[in-house]
């Protein structure tokens, strides 16, 4: 499990680093990052509809950006999904 937490905190990193901050995701970040990490967890991934939507859902404080503590939560509503857990 510490190789993948430590995949998923790189990847934000890598691409929340795109614009110079690695410690938010912009809009333009996150749909690189669910395009291109989660194309089959999160469908119709290339959608900006979806993903304005997605966005939305976890920007808790409604600034256009992701913090990871906010992105995290996708991933554990995704692995929640993934495990068959309920929500």
């Amino acid at each position: 499990m510490e190789s993948a937490i430590t995949t998923i905190v790189s990847q934000f990193k890598t691409y929340a680093g795109s614009d110079g901050s690695s410690s938010t995701l912009s809009k333009e970040e996150f749909r690189n990052l669910v395009a291109s990490q989660l194309p089959i967890s999160v469908k119709n991934a290339s959608d900006p509809g979806v993903i304005d939507q997605l966005m939305g859902s976890i920007d808790e404080n409604n600034d256009g950006e992701l913090t990871f503590s906010e992105f995290w939560q996708l991933i554990g509503k995704l692995a929640s999904k993934q495990g068959g857990f309920s929500q």
